[in-house]
């Protein structure tokens, strides 16, 4: 315990930010804390504790009051923050409380001035952590558990220093130390997987194979070894792919050049990239066959994580879901804000619809399908979808398009043009309508 945590402490970046330590008032977070105030003291550093309070037992108060205390005892400032988790329907309780749990920390930490957040995962821990992700059919990325150290998207470093640690040396230190802590009584309720691991599983493990955890644990560091190998590849398939990442596309004809095992790397990777959940096995196969081998002129749009991936003019992109329905009138303002975005009209002379002839308004809804345009004079009244596809607009964004209208008539598409009907006469002051979304169509990270 005592050489883990001063080899911790000593890895740590040189700086003045504190050192926060995730404590639930358990025994591995006590312990943790306990070891990690003497070493973070002796090395002129700062800690403090941050505890989250979900409120899912009856005995969260005192696990609270007993993290408090633990770290009052130790001349440790500590914080704390309520949560709010909801049992939604078709969700893990468990999943959303640690969603819940980590945001809170994170946050908790950046307000304290915390670089780092130790976490009091043990290589016990790490052993039945990859046993699940065994059960799930997981691959490297799963099985590679728990990474000893990560840093999040502002900086923030999450570290497991107990990582290397058994449970057997962690009792051991908590009995000699004569530490206090509170039992959950969540632990022993056998209905979740990773107790019914601790309990039934585990042992019989470590009765048959005497190098149990150790050899587990060593196990996933292979394969956290094997995903970062995974992970250079990807990057080297993604140049030759031309990935954008300001737009987030990629070349579909070179995913489709690549063998199975590196284009499904890849397309991981890039869906990775964009800031979406990886799929299943079955449906990374599905997405790979529709987006990198459809024909050039095929339109797809997948559902994926919130988003869709498309397939436009030899490019994947990830964009998000278009707008649903929505209704707003104009009656002259300058602007008008819609859900996903502002409408704003600026004046132009002999540019843009006539304000004059809107005098019982005009009403912006999105495209619903037949909706025509004529712009110019000698020219037929086409469909809109046609002059949008002619255009060189991607669907995705012409779904996000608002469309201007009196009545049924179509008046003007943003970006598109003004049905020669309503154009003001030349010299006279017209307003052209400019669309400024609020979320690009491109999905944002």
């Amino acid at each position: 315990m005592r050489r883990a945590v001063a080899a911790w402490v000593a890895s740590l970046p040189p700086g003045s930010a504190a050192v926060a330590i995730a404590l639930s008032g358990g025994r591995d977070s006590v312990t943790l804390l306990d070891a990690l105030a003497e070493a973070l003291a002796a090395a002129g550093r700062r800690a403090i504790g941050l505890h989250v309070h979900h409120g899912l037992q009856p005995g969260a108060d005192a696990w609270a009051e007993a993290s408090e205390r633990a770290c009052a005892d130790r001349g440790v400032a500590f914080a704390m923050r309520r949560v709010s988790v909801s049992r939604a329907p078709r969700r893990s309780l468990e999943a959303d409380a640690r969603d819940a749990r980590y945001g809170a920390l994170a946050s908790m930490a950046r307000e304290h001035g915390a670089g780092a957040v130790a976490l009091a995962h043990h290589q016990d821990d790490q052993a039945e952590t990859l046993l699940l992700q065994l059960h799930r059919g997981a691959g490297p990325a799963g099985l590679a558990a728990m990474p000893a150290a990560s840093r999040d998207a502002d900086g923030l470093l999450w570290s497991r220093p107990l990582l290397a640690v058994t449970r057997a040396a962690i009792d051991a230190y908590a009995a000699a130390r004569r530490l206090d802590w509170v039992d959950d009584p969540s632990n022993a309720d056998e209905r979740y997987r990773r107790n019914a691991v601790r309990a039934r599983i585990a042992p019989a493990l470590a009765a048959t194979f005497p190098g149990y955890p150790a050899t587990l644990a060593r196990a996933a560091a292979h394969q956290a070894d094997a995903v970062a190998l995974m992970e250079a590849l990807a990057q080297i398939d993604a140049r030759d792919a031309a990935f954008d990442a300001a737009s987030r596309t990629i070349g579909a004809a070179a995913l489709a050049g690549l063998p199975p095992p590196r284009a499904r790397n890849l397309l991981r990777w890039y869906l990775r990239a964009c800031g979406l959940p990886p799929p299943s096995a079955a449906r990374l196969d599905a997405m790979l066959r529709q987006l990198a081998h459809a024909r050039d002129d095929a339109s797809i749009a997948l559902a994926h994580g919130g988003a869709r991936v498309g397939r436009h003019r030899g490019r994947i992109v990830v964009h998000a879901t278009p707008p649903g329905d929505y209704r707003a009138e104009w009656h002259g303002e300058p602007a008008i804000a819609l859900p996903h975005g502002e409408l704003v009209f600026e004046s132009a002379s002999g540019e843009g619809f006539d304000p004059y002839r809107a005098t019982a308004g005009l009403v912006v809804r999105p495209r619903r399908g037949g909706e025509r345009l004529r712009l110019g004079h000698g020219l037929a009244r086409r469909p809109i979808t046609s002059l949008l596809r002619e255009a060189g607009v991607p669907p995705w964004e012409r779904a996000w398009l608002p469309l201007i209208l009196a009545g049924d008539e179509l008046v003007a598409v943003p970006g598109l043009g003004v049905d020669v009907a309503w154009r003001p006469a030349l010299g006279h002051a017209g307003l052209v309508p400019r669309w400024r979304a609020k979320v690009e169509p491109a999905l944002e990270a």
